[in-house]
């Protein structure tokens, strides 16, 4: 007989607390749902060949582009564009859930202390 249980985000939180080390809870097809904490400033980066979708469950994440700037609260979203240069930050912790293709690495094309490991599950 098959398990169906929901995935508590909550709960999964609470089994981390590094920033900038995103999460997967779940696959569909192709594409990862990933959770992290963030605080302070990214780096610059882009991803060539996937868009990006960033959803806010908990703070105010900014994301700066070379000609302006989004603010993405609580239950709002924001999708940037493949090949398009950005930097997310955050002034206070940012609990978000990022939909992108397996094997996405964050830091785009640059390789530095910000570059996570890749298919962490937890």
């Amino acid at each position: 007989m098959n398990q169906y249980s929901p995935i508590n985000v909550a709960q999964k939180y609470a089994l981390f607390a590094e920033q900038w080390a995103p999460k997967v809870i779940a696959e569909m097809n192709d594409y990862q749902f990933k959770i992290a904490r963030l605080e302070g400033d990214f780096i610059w980066h882009t991803h060539a060949d996937t868009d990006e979708t960033f959803i806010v469950l908990d703070g105010v994440l900014r994301i700066d582009f070379r000609d302006g700037a989004v603010m993405i609260g609580p239950g709002e979203m924001y999708v940037v564009k493949k090949g398009v240069e950005h930097k997310p930050s955050a002034e206070r912790e940012v609990k978000l859930l990022l939909i992108e293709p397996r094997g996405v690495i964050n830091t785009g094309e640059e390789t530095n202390e910000r570059t996570a490991v890749n298919d962490v599950w937890i």
